[in-house]
């Protein structure tokens, strides 16, 4: 029986985008698969872990026969049209529990699994907030901020994104302990306050999916799901359920030692730096006096890298150690010209902010080196 004819890109293309959250090794075999389901002219396809679902269709261009449903493994699928030629017309065909995938000469007989078992999602009910913003919006936010998410850690309320709809703008927060990235957009949309913590595996998937244009996308919260719609993908993830710590209480506010420097410099600085830094604790010394900033990196092997920078610094002489990889992560994820780096004591976090948006902070806590 036909379940569809299509050419390769366009099922290739939808594949691709629910296939991102599929796991390799999985206890339970189904969801190694993406159900694909007929209905009419429309070829719909949903892959789920679980926690999250990605679901997708692409219009066959007209209706073909009675409406079917089954699913078949992801990366086997999605490995086959890779590697067909490009604009190839496709073939799926259903018989004796096998999907077989023809092109040209090619033929490929997949093993299947009742549509009836696959574990979608729970119906999330009636939606508490929805707003709109161009999908370069949230993907940028999502940037600029996730590499400060915990990975595994204890407080697993850690290892996600806090995501925040107030008043009329949408504001992203990440942190590990170590270290917290917050930066915020305004919507020019009135929202009643939301919080919502989203799991690590969705952020990042979500900063894969959207697109840097300026098409609309949804986000809607329900009580234990937030959906987001965007380019005829919808992507719905659970909520972690826990209490995020207060960010406003860990970014300073009233910093007077300060100087702006130029992002690159700096980068490439810590960069050469970070050659000879200890590879277990990965500390870095900045040493600040009059119009300078003196990098220092050590390890066990008693190497030493030193780095030298004018800044516009006027504050006292100050000596501080940090983590290298969290001010190199910071430094690749924000892409302006300067940076603005500010500090209260020996003992205190540092601020690096970004003269061209306000809406940034990203707060390090020192090391002892």
């Amino acid at each position: 029986m036909k379940l569809a004819q299509i050419e390769r890109d366009a099922l290739l293309k939808p594949l691709q985008a629910v296939t991102g959250i599929v796991e390799k090794r999985h206890t339970l075999p189904i969801l190694s698969n993406v159900l694909v389901e007929r209905k009419q002219s429309l070829l719909h396809l949903i892959a789920t872990d679980l926690e999250i679902q990605v679901a997708t269709q692409t219009d066959l261009g007209k209706s073909s026969g009675e409406n079917l449903s089954l699913t078949v493994s992801a990366r086997k699928l999605q490995e086959i049209l890779r590697a067909l030629p490009e604009a190839a017309e496709t073939t799926l065909d259903v018989q004796n529990n096998r999907l077989q995938v023809r092109s040209g000469k090619s033929r490929f007989n997949l093993q299947t699994l009742p549509a009836a078992d696959f574990p979608g999602l729970a119906d999330p009910g009636v939606s508490q907030a929805r707003v709109t913003m161009p999908q370069r919006v949230l993907r940028d936010l999502l940037l600029l901020v996730q590499y400060s998410m915990a990975q595994q850690d204890i407080r697993y309320y850690l290892n996600g994104l806090l995501l925040i709809l107030e008043g009329g703008s949408v504001k992203v927060v990440a942190t590990d302990g170590h270290r917290l990235s917050y930066a915020a957009h305004p919507l020019g949309q009135q929202q009643e306050k939301r919080e919502v913590i989203l799991p690590r595996k969705a952020v990042l998937e979500l900063g894969k999916l959207l697109a840097d244009s300026d098409e609309a996308m949804t986000v809607e919260v329900f009580g234990s799901q937030v959906r987001f719609s965007f380019g005829g993908v919808d992507l719905t993830t659970k909520i972690i359920d826990g209490k995020f710590p207060d960010y406003t209480r860990v970014i300073p506010t009233n910093y007077q030692k300060r100087f702006a420097i130029n992002r690159l410099l700096l980068l490439q600085s810590l960069q050469r730096a970070a050659i000879l830094s200890n590879e277990k604790f990965r500390g870095v010394r900045w040493m600040m006096a009059a119009n300078s900033l003196r990098i220092s990196c050590t390890n066990n092997e008693q190497e030493e890298a030193q780095e030298e920078l004018e800044t516009t610094y006027g504050g006292e002489a100050l000596d501080v150690g940090f983590n290298i990889t969290y001010l190199l992560d910071v430094l690749n994820n924000v892409h302006t010209e300067n940076v603005e780096c500010a500090f209260g004591d020996a003992n205190s976090s540092m601020l690096i902010t970004l003269p061209d948006n306000k809406e940034f902070r990203y707060v390090v806590m020192p090391m002892r080196i």
